[in-house]
């Protein structure tokens, strides 16, 4: 067989890969183009969710940076409370009567100094975390530093050593109390 006639049978042989490409039909179009919308759809979708859900995070992260701003700061202040408190503790109720109106001027300036300092506190969101005697004790708001016996319920606070502060809902810092242990009889 002559070079030619190798040629012309192997032009004329149809394989897959020189079949001419079938036209797709108008309906095979329109189911492709669907499927490509709705994939498309379900994108943008997500996208969207996602872009919502970083708006949100943004924004309580905002919120929060406004909030707790101030917690180094307002920690570092309650020394300072705790010392006025501290002064005004160490005159017992009797022994004011007795002193001078200078000493009486004194006093009440400490009672002003350390009123301001709480309302200045809590103006910017730092309140006193509530322990009163006889209260439940919450190990996420105090801090138990003894167990005494006392004719007081069991796990309720006994005493008070230093008040606990809290700015928005975190502890800034936690109530040193005293637990009772109920009686021992």
């Amino acid at each position: 067989m002559s070079d030619e006639a190798k040629t012309e049978d192997t032009e004329s042989v149809e394989t897959p890969e020189n079949a001419a490409p079938e036209e797709a039909t108008p309906e095979d179009t329109i189911l492709r183009l669907e499927a490509e919308k709705e994939e498309m759809r379900g994108q943008l979708l997500r996208t969207l969710a996602d872009l919502e859900n970083t708006r949100k995070r943004a924004q309580k992260e905002v919120a929060d940076a406004r909030v707790y701003a101030i917690e180094k700061f307002a920690a570092d202040l309650l020394s300072v409370s705790d010392n006025l408190a501290r002064a005004l503790a160490a005159l017992p109720d009797g022994d004011r009567d007795a002193l001078s109106e200078a000493g009486k001027n004194l006093l009440g300036g400490i009672e002003m100094t350390e009123k301001e300092l709480h309302t200045a506190l809590s103006r910017n969101g730092v309140t006193v975390i509530a322990a009163l005697p006889g209260d439940a004790f919450d190990p996420n708001l105090h801090q138990a530093v003894a167990n005494v016996p006392s004719p007081q319920a069991p796990g309720t606070i006994h005493d008070v050593f230093q008040t606990g502060w809290k700015i928005g809902d975190r502890v800034l810092r936690a109530a040193m109390v005293a637990v009772s242990a109920g009686s021992t009889n």
